[in-house]
This record gives C-alpha cells, structure tokens and sequence, in this order.
C-alpha cells in the first residue's frame, strides 16, 4: 500500500503530467473568468478582485504549477492555492447540489460545474507531500480567506445563483465553517510538511 502511495505522489510531480496540468488550470482560470464576466460588469471596481473566486482559487495553483516546473517555490501561494482550491471547489459542488434540490434540474452545464469543481479540490488533497508551506503562510492566507467572506456575505458580493438568494444568510453561515474547516485542515498539512524549526 505504501508503495502504491509513493509511486503515486511520485507520478503527480512527473514533468509532463505537471505541463498538463498547468495547461489545464490555465484553461479552467480563464475560462471561470469568462464566465463570471456578467456578474464582473455589475460590480464596483474596488471589489472586482473578490468575486471571481473559483478561478483566482485555480489561478493560484495554476501559478503553483508554474513555479514548480521551473523549481521555485512560493509557500504563501501554495496555502492560498491548497485552501482556496478546496473551499471553493467543494462550495460550488454543494451550491449546484442546493441548486438541483431547489429547482429538480441543473442541466449538463450544472454538472460539469459539480465535476470540474470537484476535481479543483480533489487535486489539491492529491499534492498534500508536495507542499512547504507553514503556518505564518496559513495565518496570512485566513486573512484572505475571511476578508473574502465578509466581502461576499456582508457587502453582498458573493457569486450569485437566482434559485438560492433566500437562504444567503445560510449559505453565508456555511461558507464561513467551510472557510475555517479548510484553514484546520492547512494548518495540519504545514505541521505534518514542516522542517524541524520552520514556520514560515
């Protein structure tokens, strides 16, 4: 069993799987930038950057990707790209789930959104060995994680979906302990990653 974890985690690092994968969160950032283009044009520019938060969450790990096919690293967009890739991959895998709940249908589109952001999230758990970051990196990534939320959920930027409007407050309410399972669950992995002596 062992074995089969090592030669996995050795395969994930294998140079033109990383090429690909690079290509394809590059294609999936900019792709998910495209499609929150309307909700972009409605929004007041200081919050432009809080809204698209599903491809600025692949958009880290895309650059992730990037720094290490040329062999640099950057712990802080590491925590950003693990965290944000798992919060909000997971909360749009639920939101198009309420969303079939609510209205008994999402369509292909509804699932290949379920699909792709499932597998945002489920790539950053495939690379946990990989990543070097500590836990001033995680503090600093809560900071954005949270402002985030109160942005969304307070001055009412978050991503709309019509069918779900009146249950914001829950889906608020969600987010936020999703948003602090997913800074538990980095704290843990720059614990079991940490050099004798490193915080960072």
């Amino acid at each position: 069993m062992l074995s089969t974890v090592y030669k996995l985690s050795a395969w994930l690092m294998f140079r033109p799987f990383l090429v690909l994968l690079f290509l394809v969160n590059l294609a999936g950032t900019i792709y998910g930038y495209i499609w929150y283009g309307w909700q972009l044009e409605i929004t007041e520019p200081k919050f432009l950057i809080f809204v698209p938060d599903s491809p600025t969450a692949s958009l880290f790990f895309t650059i992730v990707l990037g720094l290490w096919l040329i062999g640099k690293r950057s712990r802080i967009i590491e925590a950003l790209a693990f965290v944000t890739l798992i919060k909000y991959g997971l909360w749009a895998v639920v939101m198009n789930l309420l969303t079939l709940w609510e209205t008994g249908s999402i369509g292909w589109i509804g699932w290949m959104l379920v699909g792709s952001h499932f597998a945002m999230a489920l790539q950053a758990v495939l690379y946990i060995d990989h990543y070097r970051f500590g836990w001033v990196s995680v503090a600093l990534t809560a900071v954005w994680t949270l402002h985030n939320d109160v942005i969304d959920y307070v001055f009412g930027q978050m991503p709309i979906y019509r069918s779900l409007e009146m249950y914001s407050s829950q889906i608020g309410y969600f987010t936020f302990w999703l948003s602090i399972g997913c800074i538990a669950f980095a704290l843990f992995v720059a614990e079991l990653n940490r050099p004798q002596g490193r915080f960072s």
